[in-house]
């Protein structure tokens, strides 16, 4: 919809509010043939529009050229990510449709049936920054969950944004959905925000992706349920018994693979009795490729190129090509820091002992632990998800990489047949 002038931003706020939740009704009951069709008609369109598309990302870019690297990595569009786009919608549209699933459904001695329905939540509303893909990614998942979606993504994609949720509503409108199911916040001011956290008659859960003082902020301020992880805090550690060519691969590609993620490795912890193998191996690749390396007194000893680590360096996301390296004395003390220092998003061991992985796997409190892997699977579209609204941190409703059924909730069911209690 056009954004009126002068703007009101309570009314305009409010307006898209109510449009969300009459199409939310519409989407609820929504089959899945026509779900799926909407899905495949938007990737069509965003793969037609492909120019268009990379036109409006070049104005943002251009009108972002101060910004910093990482951002401006995270802020691009090229055709493999278009085609990632398009691809994603359809690997969300061949996913099973999660509403309507009924589980758990027996008979209790009154005689009536009970069991479990999963329905939408109703209207989400995404708060995001730089990644324009966000707005294909998460309009596929909350239109395929039968969900409406609010998007208000950051005054640096502005162009982008617009131009894909155009394609968004080309695709709905083929397939006679209401185009209110996706809506785009098209004002940059930030009252928006402020509007849509207070918004609980029209809003049933809010996602925040991007800086943790964006996430701060909602988790301080919102009214309604909050969906959210603050930082990615993520650890390598390479254990005694690790293959070090797995290692070597793993912890290049957890740091190096992409910089600007919340899936990147930010801290890299090694088992004493294998640091100088390691670290004689590792570090030299890490300076090839630019990473300042922030160590701990042995980790400065075995690499005097790296410079001391502080206290708040084990804290740090840096989502750039700095890494803090801590050598620690066995499994035990690697999972003391994590616990101590990391932000319960992802965190891997390498090693070949089982009874290791396990203990790893049992007492790392995370979204995502992994064995022999990198860090940077932590992702939707790696679980197969099809793609994620963001990932949760938190312990209630949904963890981790959030898809499609982290979209849904969950209503009893009763089935009888003239049944009354006695």
């Amino acid at each position: 919809m056009a954004v009126p002038q002068p703007l009101n931003i309570q009314a305009y706020i409010q307006d898209i509010g109510r449009r969300a939740r009459a199409a939310s009704w519409a989407m609820a009951r929504a089959a899945t043939a026509l779900k799926n069709t909407a899905l495949t008609s938007i990737a069509e369109t965003i793969e037609r529009k492909q120019q268009a598309l990379l036109e409006a990302n070049g104005r943002d870019l251009a009108a972002g050229a101060g910004l910093g690297a990482a951002l401006l990595d995270r802020l691009e569009l090229n055709p493999a990510r278009v085609r990632a786009m398009a691809s994603g919608l359809r690997e969300i549209a061949a996913l099973p449709d999660p509403v309507g699933e009924i589980t758990g459904l027996q008979y209790r001695p009154s005689g009536i049936q009970v069991g479990r329905m999963r329905v939408p939540l109703g209207v989400i509303a995404i708060i995001y920054e730089s990644r324009p893909n966000v707005t294909a990614d998460v309009a596929g998942l909350t239109l395929k969950s039968g969900n409406a979606v609010i998007l208000r993504g950051g005054s640096e994609a502005l162009h982008s944004n617009q131009a894909i949720a155009s394609c968004v509503h080309e695709g709905l409108a083929a397939t006679g959905l209401p185009l209110d199911a996706a809506q785009l916040v098209e004002t940059t001011d930030r009252a928006a925000v402020g509007e849509l956290l207070r918004m609980k008659d029209f809003v049933d859960v809010i996602v925040p992706r991007g800086g943790k003082g964006l996430v701060a902020r909602i988790s301080e301020e919102a009214r309604v349920p909050v969906i959210k992880h603050l930082d990615g805090v993520c650890h390598v550690y390479i254990d005694e018994r690790a293959d070090l060519d797995k290692a070597v691969t793993v912890a290049i590609n957890a740091k190096t693979q992409r910089y600007g993620t919340c899936n990147a490795m930010e801290t890299l912890l090694v088992a004493e009795s294998v640091a100088p193998a390691a670290l004689g191996r590792l570090g030299p690749m890490y300076r090839e490729k630019g990473v300042e390396l922030r160590g701990c007194r042995i980790t400065c000893r075995l690499l005097p190129y790296a410079v001391p680590a502080a206290e708040d360096d084990w804290y740090a996301e840096y989502l750039a090509p700095i890494l803090a390296v801590r050598v620690v004395r066995d499994l035990d003390q690697a999972i003391d820091h994590i616990r101590r220092y990391g932000s319960q998003h992802t965190d891997a061991i390498v090693t070949e002992d089982l009874t290791r992985a396990r203990r790893f796997l049992t007492e790392v409190d995370s979204s995502s632990v992994m064995v022999n892997a990198s860090t940077r699977f932590a992702d939707g579209y790696e679980y197969g998800l099809g793609a994620e609204v963001g990932i949760s941190t938190d312990k209630l409703h949904a963890r981790g990489p959030v898809g499609l059924e982290g979209l849904t909730s969950q209503k009893f069911i009763v089935i009888g047949d003239g049944h009354v209690r006695k």
